[in-house]
């Protein structure tokens, strides 16, 4: 794990120890696509780095089919829009990350409830899907902005279009009323951490493969937006009208297009490392 804020430098490897072991033991949840995704053998052995991924409330806006299909679901049991691509996706990743970069990561993830303890503090990167479905509480918003504060990196991803983005810069704005959401230029170093990203294309979910289309709703144009802090660190990455956790959940299956799981693992890979070493 990445020292910086979130451990004293002299702790060394100590202080690593000790935030292993504070971390909470691993958990599942009921996805909304699947719950028959077998435990990797491995999946009791601490690593590293590992997927940390939000589990949040969904908006109370009647905004699509998405915000309708599972009202009434108790977010904290899973089923919801938080556990879309999950766990596959996740498990994907960090087979990634162990395969192109020398972090040892952890070969299953952990769902981070904001509201239950401070477990979101041992992990440098978080990750949220469908965020244009969410809808975090004020004590949310207060958790995840000092998370941010404290040198914490988060990545968002797979929602698409005007309205999922209004939704998800509502809350934003709650996060960080005193800061933009800005287009991160190419120069910037999260994409040049491992693999020099310059040339970037849409990236698809997999309903591409039975559609044709790359896009979704109205959200032709991909975007890669990001939140700074005052030393220029992006705190949050927004992955806005793409789908790279279909990109990472699908890498194993023949049907969809090996280039988009190609651009989508490395962008991964860059936001792992920047998070790790920004």
């Amino acid at each position: 794990m990445r020292a910086g804020r979130f451990l004293k430098p002299l702790a060394g490897v100590a202080a690593m120890v000790c935030t292993l072991f504070a971390q909470r033991p691993f958990r599942q949840y009921p996805a909304w696509e699947y719950y028959n995704f077998p435990l990797p053998a491995d999946w009791n052995e601490p690593g590293e780095w590992t997927f940390a991924r939000l589990m949040y409330p969904t908006t109370s806006i009647r905004l699509d089919w998405q915000s309708e299909y599972r009202r009434g679901f108790d977010w904290r049991e899973g089923h919801t829009n938080w556990t879309i691509d999950y766990p596959r996706s996740d498990r994907h990743l960090a087979s990634a990350v162990r395969r192109l970069t020398r972090i040892n990561a952890r070969s299953v993830e952990q769902p981070i409830n904001l509201d239950e303890d401070d477990d979101v503090f041992n992990y440098p990167f978080l990750y949220a899907v469908e965020v244009g479905h969410w809808e975090l509480s004020d004590a949310q918003i207060n958790k995840f902005r000092e998370y941010l504060l404290r040198g914490g990196f988060f990545m968002c991803d797979d929602f698409h279009g005007t309205n999922e983005w209004e939704v998800f810069a509502y809350t934003m704005q709650k996060v960080f009323p005193e800061r933009k959401i800005m287009d991160i230029p190419d120069n910037d170093p999260i994409f040049h951490t491992v693999f020099d990203l310059d040339e970037r294309y849409q990236v698809p979910g997999m309903q591409f493969v039975q559609s044709g289309r790359i896009y979704e709703k109205d959200g032709k144009v991909p975007r890669w937006r990001g939140v700074y802090d005052d030393n220029g660190r992006v705190m949050a990455a927004i992955c806005h009208n793409m789908d790279l956790g279909d990109s990472w959940e699908n890498a194993d299956d023949p049907s969809y297009p090996e280039k988009f799981s190609a651009l989508g693992v490395r962008i991964g890979i860059n936001y792992v490392i920047y998070a790790m070493t920004h």
